[in-house]
C-alpha cells in the first residue's frame, strides 16, 4: 500500500511536469484515455486514477463527466509552481533532491551564462564570494547560497525555470547543514563556485554547465549519496 502510494506521488508529479515543464498539456488540454495514458506511464489503471485524484484534489485537473480528464482552463503559474512543491515534499528525500538539482541547475547555469545581463553576472560573483567569506568565517552561508543559485536561475529569463527553486531550496538547507562537519564538502563547494564563476563571467556556457555539474555531484559524494 506504501509503495502504491508513493508511486502514485511520483506519477502525479511526473503529469504536472508534464504540464509546466514540457508544456505537452496545456489549459484546457484533454490528457489521454486511462487505458492509452496507464500504459504510456507503465502503470496500473489504479495508480494513474490516485495520481490524477491528487492533481484534481490540487486544481491542476478536472474531470468532466462523459468527456474525461482536463488540465483546468483557468491555471496560472503561481497555482503549478506550489502543487510542484507539495508534491515533492511528498516524494522526496535528500538524495531525490539532489538528483533533481543534477538534473536541473546545470541547464540553468548554462542558460543564464548565455542570457544573464551584465549586472546579473556581477551579482552572481558578489554571491559567490560572500559564500566563500562567510564559510571562512564559519559563519551560516544558507541564505546567500540560496540567492546565489537563484540569481542563476533568475538570469535564464525563464519564468517556470525560476519559480521551480522552492524545491532546489530544500536540497540546498539540508545541504548546508550536513556539510557542517565534513571538510571536504565546503572545500569542493569554495573550489566549484570559483569555477562556476569563472566560467560565467567570460560567458562560457558549456564550461559553466560542467562546472555546476560537477559541483553538485562532488556534493552527492561527499554526502554519502553515491
Amino acid at each position: 500500500m506504501i509503495g502504491e502510494k508513493r508511486l502514485s506521488d511520483k506519477i502525479a508529479t511526473e503529469i504536472l511536469s508534464m504540464i509546466t515543464v514540457d508544456q505537452r498539456f496545456l489549459p484546457g488540454d484533454q490528457l489521454p484515455n486511462e487505458v492509452e495514458f496507464s500504459e504510456e506511464l507503465k502503470i496500473s489503471r489504479t495508480t494513474l486514477r490516485e495520481a490524477i485524484r491528487i492533481l484534481v484534489t490540487n486544481g491542476i485537473l478536472e474531470i468532466k463527466r462523459g468527456r474525461g480528464t482536463f488540465v483546468k482552463e483557468q491555471l496560472h503559474v503561481d497555482q503549478l509552481t506550489a502543487s510542484f512543491h507539495d508534491l515533492s515534499n511528498l516524494t522526496m528525500n535528500i538524495k531525490d533532491l539532489y538528483e533533481i538539482r543534477l538534473i536541473f541547475e546545470p541547464e540553468a547555469a548554462y542558460y543564464a551564462t548565455l542570457r544573464a545581463t551584465d549586472q546579473e553576472i556581477a551579482q552572481i560573483l558578489q554571491y559567490g564570494k560572500l559564500i566563500e567569506e562567510k564559510i571562512n568565517k564559519g559563519e551560516d552561508r544558507t541564505e546567500v547560497e540560496q540567492l546565489f543559485h537563484r540569481t542563476i536561475a533568475q538570469a535564464t529569463h525563464n519564468e517556470f525555470i525560476d519559480r521551480l527553486m522552492p524545491v532546489i531550496f530544500q536540497a540546498i538547507n539540508r545541504g548546508v547543514i550536513l556539510s557542517e562537519k565534513k571538510t571536504n564538502v565546503v572545500t569542493d563547494t569554495i573550489h566549484d563556485h570559483r569555477l562556476i564563476m569563472e566560467f560565467m563571467e567570460v560567458r562560457n556556457a558549456e564550461g559553466a554547465r560542467n562546472a555546476m555539474k560537477i559541483h553538485i555531484l562532488h556534493a552527492m559524494k561527499d554526502l554519502g549519496m553515491t
